[in-house]
């Protein structure tokens, strides 16, 4: 018995142990250098003298930190609610499609998703071109009949952006919402129909309460995803707006690689670290506690 219980423990461990290197290797030591890093003054390549705390004091006195914090909060706003939500109503609507044409909606919705951001960023910036995009079709009569730059415009810049995310994001979270409605069995929908239950009270009673874990699940990841939002808008805001609606990653990224102070770079990777563990734990334990009431 303690023979073949070490063997088993043995096997376990070789098994585990390149996992274990790498994700050491490329996940853990970088944290602890990180956070050792945010206690220095420091550039971004080399160790610089410890000043302690004055990094982080720093980052709660400056402006341009705190524009970014509420500027991701508002972005997250704009784009996991909407993403959810739509996502969820499409997957419903593709899942009483049957077969071909429900592959084909499938894979209409998810082709976004396969996009690199460089595309994705060339096509909605031409489609929202002030002089010749598509979308000033139905900008201008809402604008006076004049075309309306959408990325060039500060209190538009956001929305815009958020607009773009989404439809990007979309078929990926569709397609969850698929799986998770691809698993809730046809005989239960079949006996509500038989007890005279409508299409809303089988969503209510059935679908809601069913597909609720991978509610959780989608909204948990598209949290994750829009609180580190980078590349969309450092593209989209190329050549006009300058530090109006910047986020956090883009914040690091100016600290870091613009202005070469790696400590408060460091510094501000670590409270966006905590404040996406908070935010992802407290909102996915909420969520849960409601799904199991």
């Amino acid at each position: 018995m303690l023979r073949s219980r070490r063997s088993e423990w043995l096997a376990a461990f070789a098994l585990m142990a390149p996992f274990v290197f790498i994700y050491g290797l490329l996940f853990v030591y970088p944290t602890i250098k990180m956070i050792e890093l945010s206690f220095r003054a420091a550039p971004l390549i080399g160790y610089g003298r410890w000043i302690g705390l004055d990094n982080y004091r720093r980052l709660w006195s400056d402006r341009l930190f705190a524009l970014s914090f509420w500027d991701t909060l508002y972005f997250v706003v704009l784009s996991v609610i909407p993403s959810v939500v739509l996502a969820l109503v499409v997957a419903l609507g593709v899942n009483r499609l049957k077969g071909w044409m429900q592959s084909l909606m499938l894979a209409a919705f998810f082709l976004p998703y396969i996009l690199p951001v460089s595309v994705v960023f060339r096509l909605w910036q031409w489609m929202f071109d002030k002089d010749f995009g598509v979308a000033q079709l139905l900008i201008a009569p809402l604008n006076d009949g004049q075309h309306l730059s959408i990325f060039r415009t500060i209190p538009l810049f956001l929305p815009a952006v958020a607009l773009v995310t989404v439809w990007w994001l979309l078929g990926f979270n569709v397609l969850l919402f698929i799986a998770g409605l691809r698993n809730i069995p046809v005989e239960i929908y079949e006996a509500a129909s038989l007890d005279g239950a409508g299409r809303w009270a089988q969503f209510r009673r059935i679908t809601w309460p069913l597909i609720w874990p991978v509610t959780v699940l989608v909204f948990t990841i598209q949290l994750i995803l829009q609180l580190k939002i980078f590349d969309q808008v450092y593209l989209f805001s190329q050549g006009g707006r300058v530090d109006a609606t910047i986020v956090m990653v883009e914040y690091i990224y100016k600290q870091a690689f613009q202005l070469n102070k790696g400590g408060l770079a460091a510094a501000a990777s670590v409270v966006l670290f905590v404040l996406i563990v908070a935010l992802s734990v407290l909102q996915y334990q909420l969520l849960r506690a409601r799904g199991a009431r």
